[in-house]
């Protein structure tokens, strides 16, 4: 896992044979994106459901992101301390990793993380992304089950999620519902679901009736109806029929796209930074700084730089 968040080479070779393996008619770990606005309390609440896996007898992987310093590169890592009462845990792997720039709430290592906890035999995986509120979109690529949270009180929780997160919801939690609010609060979701037509789950039986569950993380009221309604979805999502079937071919094809996007922005990032180099990347910035040369000419060279390195 540090070689493929590093983005080592070294990990190249082995997640090739994982994706063979995985591949070869073996039902894959319930992946569950876990995301919403900041405060709403996913930490806390990821905690709660581990916790009631556990209970289950279920080995659990957990992948959680924070935000990484635009200054440093690095992260708090937070989740783990507030996850500390499951790290002494043996069926209970929790990886945080840092977002390091990537758009969207997610580390680009996120993909490759989980395919490893799947190898690894856990199941369910949950991913927390962070708390970026419309930016978070990108979980629904990566998760077959995406939980969006809010909680009651904060007066435009609602408007924050009409951007993007209704449109990727498969179940809604309002947590910290024991907060004054939250029947406005669940009222005026189901408004904002009745004007917002989500995405593509639609099977013989009708579209998935995207569900509203109200929780207390704290004390863990809730978790396990909240877990009901994830597994409920596996379920669903996976039941044979046509328009299912047609619906997760189209979600493989998305994720297999979001992937190769990953790793081709990745490669063109490097070769970014070896053509500047190459060019003398001092003198090339100062010149556009400077206005003796412009940023569009800058760019041919370095496209151009970048082209023949890969020729070579």
């Amino acid at each position: 896992m540090r070689l493929i968040d590093d983005r080592n080479p070294l990990a190249v070779p082995i997640l090739r044979e994982l994706h063979r393996q995985l591949d070869a008619g073996r039902e894959r770990a319930h992946v569950i994106g876990l995301t919403g606005n900041p405060g709403a309390g996913k930490s806390t609440l990821g905690a709660a459901l581990v916790a009631h896996w556990r209970g289950l007898g279920k080995r659990v992987g957990v992948i959680a992101i924070d935000p990484s310093s635009p200054f440093s590169g690095g992260a708090i890592l937070g989740d783990r301390i507030r996850m500390a009462e499951h790290s002494l845990d043996d069926s209970v792997f929790i990886r945080s990793v840092a977002t390091r720039g990537h758009l969207g709430g997610l580390s680009a290592s996120t993909h490759d993380l989980v395919m490893v906890l799947d190898a690894m035999g856990y199941d369910p995986v949950l991913i927390e992304t962070v708390g970026v509120g419309q930016d978070e979109v990108d979980v629904v690529k990566v998760a077959d089950t995406t939980a969006v949270v809010m909680v009651p009180g904060l007066g435009d929780e609602i408007q924050a999620l009409k951007a993007g997160l209704l449109e990727v919801a498969d179940v809604f939690v309002i947590n910290k519902a024991d907060r004054d609010g939250v029947d406005r609060a669940e009222k005026d979701l189901r408004v904002m679901q009745s004007l917002v037509k989500g995405h593509d789950d639609e099977g013989d039986t009708g579209p998935w009736e995207v569900p509203i569950v109200r929780t207390v993380a704290t004390s863990r009221e809730g978790i396990a109806g909240l877990a009901d309604q994830l597994e409920s979805h596996r379920r669903y999502v996976t039941a044979p029929g046509a328009e299912r079937d047609a619906t997760l071919a189209r979600r493989r094809l998305a994720r297999a796209r979001h992937v190769l996007e990953g790793l081709v922005r990745d490669r063109v990032q490097t070769a970014f930074e070896a053509a500047l180099h190459s060019l003398g990347a001092a003198a090339l910035l100062e010149g556009v700084a400077s206005r003796e040369s412009d940023p569009w000419s800058e760019a041919d060279r370095l496209f151009q730089a970048i082209l023949t390195g890969y020729r070579r």
